[in-house]
């Protein structure tokens, strides 16, 4: 049994297909099939289950996969920690995260970080969803997440850093436009602009409505938050977004109008990380300059 058996079983486990890791690899099936045979014959069991759409871990191979994937992660860190400490100090930190999340809330956080670390890299993979990033984050070599905080996922520690209200984004000669604020029930005949498609901000706010006995009419669906706000500028519809740090509401100058909605319980947004405590010192100073940053701007807006 090698590091390298361990790490494609748990990839395995993951993408639920011997194919997909092989792709990813750039090998045969046969290679990722060895690499699982080589842990079955050391464990003396079966750990995974062939069906006709995939593979899924046995109640072994669960086992396995869960002790894999944290010494994986601690592992990974301790080698980044190291490669830092030959470097004299300098490294790189790895962030993946929504399309349009390093403007709102990092872009502050990014000059400050880059004038305090010089000799540190900053490098950022896209991802279109909490899920994604949680996978991402699990997988690959990276050090943080910027995610919706939502219910706990195996592996993976989250930490909050603030919380973001609702509030209708609608053009400034909408009727809504000149409200102070509104309630759920003012959102049951407006035609909807919908959030990304299986992101957590949609799921937690569709929920949200759907307690409240909110039926969403809508015919269009955006990729990101900044389309759903321009697309709302433009009298397209209402887009029902969260507050990010900076904006001043109620209102905005301009065709836009952001009118709050207190009613609605907020989105908490923050960190995601493997483990915390296996964070090279550069990854955990971004991460407490970041949140610095967006709390800072979050009590201006107050």
């Amino acid at each position: 049994m090698t590091l390298d058996d361990l790490r494609v079983f748990v990839a395995v486990c993951r993408a639920g297909s011997l194919s997909a890791v092989a792709r990813d690899l750039g090998c045969t099936q046969s290679a990722v099939s060895q690499h699982v045979r080589r842990l079955e014959k050391q464990t003396g069991t079966s750990l995974l289950e062939r069906h006709a759409r995939g593979v899924v871990p046995t109640e072994a191979g669960r086992i396995v996969q869960a002790a894999a994937a944290d010494g994986i992660a601690g592992l990974d860190g301790a080698l980044r920690r190291v490669a830092n400490l030959v470097r004299g100090g300098g490294g790189t930190v790895r962030v993946t995260t929504g399309a349009t999340t390093v403007r709102h809330f990092m872009s502050e956080a990014v000059v400050s970080f880059r004038r305090g670390h010089p000799g540190v890299s900053l490098e950022f993979q896209t991802e279109n969803s909490s899920r994604s990033c949680f996978d991402a984050l699990a997988a690959g070599d990276l050090d943080l997440a910027w995610i919706t905080i939502g219910a706990p996922v195996r592996g993976i520690e989250q930490r909050p850093v603030m919380e973001l209200p609702w509030v209708l984004a609608v053009g400034a000669d909408d009727p809504l436009a000149g409200r102070t604020g509104l309630t759920p029930a003012d959102l049951a005949d407006i035609r909807h602009i919908r959030l990304p498609e299986n992101s957590a901000s949609r799921a937690h706010l569709d929920a949200a409505l759907a307690e409240s006995g909110i039926h969403v009419r809508s015919d269009t669906s955006v990729a990101d938050w900044d389309t759903a706000l321009l697309l709302a500028e433009l009298g397209l519809g209402h887009a029902v977004v969260p507050a990010l740090p900076g904006w001043q509401v109620p209102g905005t100058d301009g065709p836009l109008r952001l009118v709050p909605i207190p009613a609605l319980p907020p989105l908490a947004v923050g960190w995601a990380v493997r483990r915390w405590a296996a964070l090279a010192p550069p990854a955990l100073a971004f991460a407490d300059e970041v949140a610095r940053s967006c709390r800072a701007r979050a009590a201006g807006q107050q």
